[in-house]
């Protein structure tokens, strides 16, 4: 599977997955459409669920699991450049959300070595993976986590920083999914949402997996997150940043 917006669509058996996750939560469906959700026609690329103005992606399945480590990643996203610009500290609980393959898990594991990296998501295939990687030794101070679908299944009040790397825009629960992570979050703690630029047309991704800053904004204000700043460093990307205050 791409996410380039050149050539062809999602493959039909990724859209028959996405479309049977939902099916199967219809209950959930049914309810979050009474609490700010708008339902629709699904697009090629889209689930048909509306929140807040944003038509939500289709998920990239586990069949594209090669996508996420792809040798061009570092040229096309300056991959290397992410973690630095997190401040991380070596005693830092993390959560990589939608972790996929673990390809940001494993580096940020590196700056965190008396810490703790959660790499979460909602594929077992994925989850696998990460196992199979830590198998061989390696990120000795990861916890995989097999959340679900409106849960990441984080431990409450716990994390110093939440990290999403080009997943948020397709959480099928994204109300849901935010305050669950807002209450895994420490009084103090941040989110590090990176999307690639809506703003941007020729960011050669397709629309429905590309966020625009504002959009982003809006979204983690009605979880009560307050913005501090985005970084612009990465070629694609926004890294945009969003903070709980202590109470």
């Amino acid at each position: 599977m791409t996410l380039f917006n050149v050539g062809g669509d999602v493959r039909l058996k990724l859209a028959i997955r996405a479309t049977a996750i939902l099916v199967a939560a219809g209950i959930r469906l049914a309810a979050a459409a009474d609490d700010g959700y708008l339902l629709t026609a699904p697009t090629a690329d889209g689930i048909g669920k509306i929140y807040m103005g944003r038509q939500i992606a289709r998920v990239m399945g586990h069949e594209g699991a090669s996508w996420l480590e792809r040798p061009s990643r570092e040229v096309e996203e300056g991959a290397s450049k992410l973690v630095p610009l997190l401040g991380l500290r070596p005693t830092d609980a993390i959560a990589d959300i939608g972790a996929g393959t673990g390809y940001f898990s494993f580096r940020i594991s590196a700056a965190v070595p008396r810490g703790t990296v959660y790499a979460e998501d909602v594929q077992p295939e994925m989850i696998a993976i990460i196992k199979a990687r830590q198998a061989k030794g390696e990120g000795s101070n990861i916890v995989t986590v097999l959340g679900d679908i409106a849960d990441p299944k984080l431990p409450v009040n716990s994390l110093d920083l939440i990290l999403m790397v080009d997943a948020y825009h397709e959480f099928s629960f994204p109300r849901e999914m935010g305050l669950a992570m807002v209450r895994a979050l420490k009084p103090n703690g941040r989110i590090a949402l990176v999307e690639y630029r809506g703003e941007d047309p020729s960011v050669p991704i397709k629309d429905l997996h590309k966020m625009t800053e504002a959009q982003a904004k809006k979204e983690m204000a009605a979880l009560g997150l307050a913005w501090q700043h985005t970084d612009e460093t990465l070629p694609w990307q926004h890294v945009m940043f969003f903070s709980r205050h202590a109470h």
